[in-house]
Parts: structure tokens; C-alpha cells; sequence
């Protein structure tokens, strides 16, 4: 517990003493922490709208004007709940001008200049989430797809497959740029714990020719590192709570309306420790490799 003690005193007074070098390393590692930060916290959003979409998946299959009752008949059979086929509701081409005027209240009036009803009746169906059976719903659509009087039909999951791949993307060039940065971070630690020690340099000849034990030669630059990267960490985490803050009233509450996202959040709390720590191992080992390589 001493020896404990004695590294983080001499850690603070190392930090105090060389604080404009350390800005700099500790800066890095917000800066890196920001950026993988960021990006999770853009996939974390598009992770808890594919979840929704996922849920309230529905394939919409669209009328011909000429539509005859017999075959209406023969796409209802189709559409009949089922293994795939959780519910259906049938959609006049009169309320679905009602549903597009209380939508698009702004344009309303433009689709009352065209005359005639241009939008199509149509039938809303369910897709059971529950089996996850993809080739069944891709056949049925299909199936449906070629049935007389359908002019076309659209299914919610293939917009969410684009949207799941774009979250794949998005994380994987955050991680490849968060680990690029964090390994700048690491290095600028080294640098400036070194620079630290090469300003001691007489004092830890001395203190090693005495034969004192390596945790009070070295412990103090290493809890250096520590420090300086916890403290990056928790600026980082601070950039992101502000820039979340100021953007969330403005951009991101009407995007998340417009996108049917019940809200959104910012990073999970364990996901926010995480960062820290990692923040606090980056200047570990940075520390380490200052302290061990002298």
C-alpha cells in the first residue's frame, strides 16, 4: 500500500511538473477515444433502429386500379396468416389517402391538383419475426409478386439488410481508426513518460544503486501513464456528452422522428466504463514501455 501510495504521489507531482508535455499525450487519447466513441455511439443508434425495424417488419403488397374481386380472392388465399404470415390489413385507395394527407400535411395539397386518387390500394402484412426464416418471406414475396392484379411488392427487411450493412461498415472504419489512433496515443505516452524520466534520470540511478525495489523506480512513470490516459478517457466522454447534447434538440430528435426511433440515447454505461478503462490501459502500457525500455 505504500508503494501504491508513493507511485501515484509521485505520479501527480510528475504530471503537475511536466503538464504542458502531458497535455499533449493526454490529448491524443481523448482524441482517439473520441473517435471510436463517436462511431460506437452512431452504430449503438443504428443497432436500436434495426431492432425496431426488425419487429415491425411488414411486407406491403400493392393492388393494380383494375384489381377484380377474383383475384383479390386469390391474393388474400396467399396472404392468409400462417407459419410466415402473422397478420394482414387491407388498405382502400381512399385510406390511403387519408393516411397520406394526415403523414405529408406539407404536400397534401399537390396530390389534390393530380384529380384522380394516384395512390393504390393495398394489403399490410405482418411477417412473423419470431422464425427467422428468410428464404420462406423471399419466396412468398416472390410468389406473391407474380400474382394477377399485384402491381408491386415491397418488404421492410430488405431496406434493413442495407441498414444492417451499413452499421457493419460504419463500425468496422471506427475500429480501424480508433485502434490507428490509440496506438498514437500509446506512443505519445511513452514519449512523454520518458521525457519524464530522463528529467529524473539522476535521482533513479541513485535510488536504483541503493537497491530499491523496481515498484518505486518505475511505478511512479507507469501510474503516470495510467493517469494520463483515464484522464483523455473522461475528456473524451465529455467532447461526446456536450456534442451530444447540443446536437440531440436540433438534428437528432427530428431524424430519429423521421426514422420511426422511439429516441436517442447516448452510449450505455458500461460501454462509457469501458472506454476509461480502456483509456487507462492505453497509457499503461505506454507508461510500461517508457518505464522498462530506458
Amino acid at each position: 500500500m505504500r508503494a501504491l501510495r508513493y507511485a501515484f504521489d509521485e505520479a501527480f507531482v510528475s504530471l503537475w511538473r511536466g503538464r504542458h508535455s502531458g497535455l499533449l499525450s493526454t490529448g491524443t487519447i481523448a482524441v482517439a477515444l473520441f473517435v471510436l466513441g463517436g462511431f460506437l455511439l452512431v452504430t449503438a443508434n443504428l443497432d436500436q433502429l434495426a431492432r425496431q425495424w426488425s419487429t415491425a417488419a411488414e411486407m406491403s403488397v400493392y393492388l393494380k386500379d383494375d384489381v377484380t374481386a377474383a383475384q383479390r380472392s386469390a391474393i388474400e388465399q396467399a396472404l392468409a396468416p400462417g407459419q410466415t404470415i402473422a397478420s394482414r390489413e387491407f388498405v382502400s385507395k381512399s385510406d390511403a389517402l387519408v393516411r397520406f394527407r394526415r403523414t405529408f400535411s406539407d404536400v397534401s395539397t399537390a396530390i389534390e391538383g393530380l384529380g384522380d386518387n394516384p395512390l393504390p390500394a393495398s394489403y399490410e402484412v405482418q411477417v412473423r419475426n419470431d422464425r427467422g426464416d428468410r428464404t420462406g418471406v423471399d419466396a412468398l414475396a416472390a410468389r406473391v409478386r407474380q400474382l394477377p392484379g399485384v402491381a408491386d411488392v415491397r418488404y421492410d427487411r430488405q431496406w434493413l439488410d442495407r441498414l444492417l450493412a451499413a452499421v457493419t461498415i460504419i463500425r468496422g472504419i471506427g475500429l480501424m481508426l480508433g485502434a490507428v489512433l490509440t496506438i498514437a496515443a500509446a506512443l505519445t505516452v511513452a514519449n512523454v513518460v520518458r521525457l519524464a524520466l530522463f528529467a529524473r534520470r539522476d535521482e533513479i540511478d541513485i535510488m536504483q544503486l541503493v537497491g530499491a525495489p523496481q515498484i518505486y523506480v518505475r511505478g511512479p512513470f507507469v501510474v503516470e501513464g495510467i493517469l494520463q490516459g483515464g484522464i483523455g478517457a473522461l475528456v473524451a466522454l465529455l467532447m461526446l456528452g456536450i456534442g451530444f447534447l447540443v446536437l440531440r434538440a436540433r438534428y437528432l430528435a427530428p431524424l430519429a422522428s423521421t426514422v420511426n426511433l422511439t429516441s436517442v440515447r447516448f452510449l450505455p454505461v458500461e460501454l462509457c466504463v469501458l472506454l476509461v478503462v480502456g483509456g487507462m490501459l492505453v497509457g499503461c502500457v505506454g507508461g510500461l514501455v517508457a518505464a522498462w525500455n530506458r
